[in-house]
């Protein structure tokens, strides 16, 4: 409970006005919710967009793009207007069944 009084007091404070100590204490704080809330390569459930894909296959967004045109994963994809829907276990799958895209582990 004192660590979540201390954080938000800490938010609170200008940083000219911080220890080094608490600075670094925020600066861990962030890292470590920043490292618990992005997964590196996903699997399962639907992501959205071109960079929906590029998270799916743990690559970039134009090679993403490529992905996408190539053909090899549309049954895996949903799109209405420009809103696209990727279904990430069927992508995968897709993926793996052509051969065609190397797939990050």
């Amino acid at each position: 409970m004192e660590e979540k009084l201390n954080l938000n007091q800490l938010l609170q404070k200008p940083i000219a006005m911080m220890t080094g100590e608490e600075l670094c204490f925020l600066i861990t704080k962030s890292v470590e919710n920043t490292e618990t809330a992005t997964p590196q390569v996903a699997s399962k459930g639907n992501y959205y967009g071109i960079e929906g894909i590029a998270r799916v296959f743990g690559c970039s967004v134009p090679t993403a793009n490529r992905i996408k045109k190539s053909g090899v994963i549309d049954k895996a994809i949903t799109q209405i207007g420009r809103k696209i829907v990727v279904d990430a276990d069927l992508a995968l799958s897709l993926a793996k069944e052509s051969g065609d895209i190397r797939i990050k582990e």
